[in-house]
């Protein structure tokens, strides 16, 4: 991307989970202070998979010590944008919640009991927390707990096909609602329409912004990926191998604005 084209986004949006920290480690200082430098010269969101339990783990403390952060310039959505958060008098407050009805609730849970089933689904002998979390605007099932070390996780699936299957296996008993491969080991439900993508029409909807305003940097850019509908959306999009390459890319573009700080 040339200095000019970034000189025009007005709005730069990221992934959390393994594109701003680690895989649910807490972000870096470091990171945390090139987004408040960012807030200063663009409007920043944050788009993930993951719970807003999960920003309060990973994002807001690191945030939270940052010198300098623009919080009028900032917003998050959680659960892949099916929740939309912005900062107001001292606290972020819901710009909406698609949220699951417990009827929904109940039948994704179902479907997980009967589709594992299906394809006589070996559980791990060993499991690190939650399997299956209700975040209220999205039931995510975690093939080795919430709290898997990361190299357990990204050696799980590399290829996605077992998260693939299992979403296969599930979907035909909720076609209802929104199935998809998430994390490195998770399966998402959320409601019918619910990815990435309606996660950027809403950025776009609140800013009055058109596509072409935005970058959105992402881990999971491939088909097949939680950060994939972004990019077939039409959005200009990077993808990253971790929150390293991430860095690098940030102090690029705030050596690019104009006035940077």
């Amino acid at each position: 991307m040339n200095q000019a084209d970034f000189i025009n986004k007005k709005l730069i949006a990221f992934d959390l989970d393994e594109t701003l920290a680690e895989s649910k480690a807490e972000m870096t200082a470091e990171m945390a202070n090139l987004l408040a430098k960012l807030t200063q010269v663009k409007k920043v969101a944050i788009i993930s998979g993951g719970s807003f339990g999960q920003f309060e783990r990973q994002f807001f403390g690191s945030l939270s010590r940052a010198a300098n952060i623009n919080y009028d310039s900032l917003v998050i959505l959680p659960t892949s944008g099916a929740v939309f958060y912005e900062y107001k008098n001292g606290e972020w407050q819901i710009v909406y919640s698609e949220d699951l009805t417990e009827e929904e609730k109940a039948k994704t849970m179902l479907a997980f009991e009967k589709g594992l089933a299906d394809i006589n689904y070996k559980r791990p002998k060993e499991v690190f927390g939650q399997v299956i979390e209700d975040r209220g605007t999205q039931i995510t099932f975690s093939a080795l707990g919430q709290k898997a070390p990361v190299g357990l996780k990204q050696a799980w699936d590399p290829d996605r096909s077992k998260r693939t299957q299992i979403k296969e296996a599930i979907e035909k008993y909720i076609p209802e609602l929104e199935v998809r491969t998430g994390g490195s080991t998770s399966v998402d439900v959320t409601k019918k329409g619910i990815d990435k993508a309606f996660g950027m029409k809403k950025i776009l909807e609140h800013f009055n912004l058109e596509k072409e305003d935005i970058l959105f940097i992402g881990d999971a850019m491939k088909p097949g990926g939680n950060d994939y509908p972004v990019k077939a959306f039409g959005i200009d999009s990077i993808e990253v191998s971790g929150p390293t390459e991430t860095a690098d890319i940030i102090n690029n573009l705030l050596k690019k604005a104009p006035n940077s700080r």
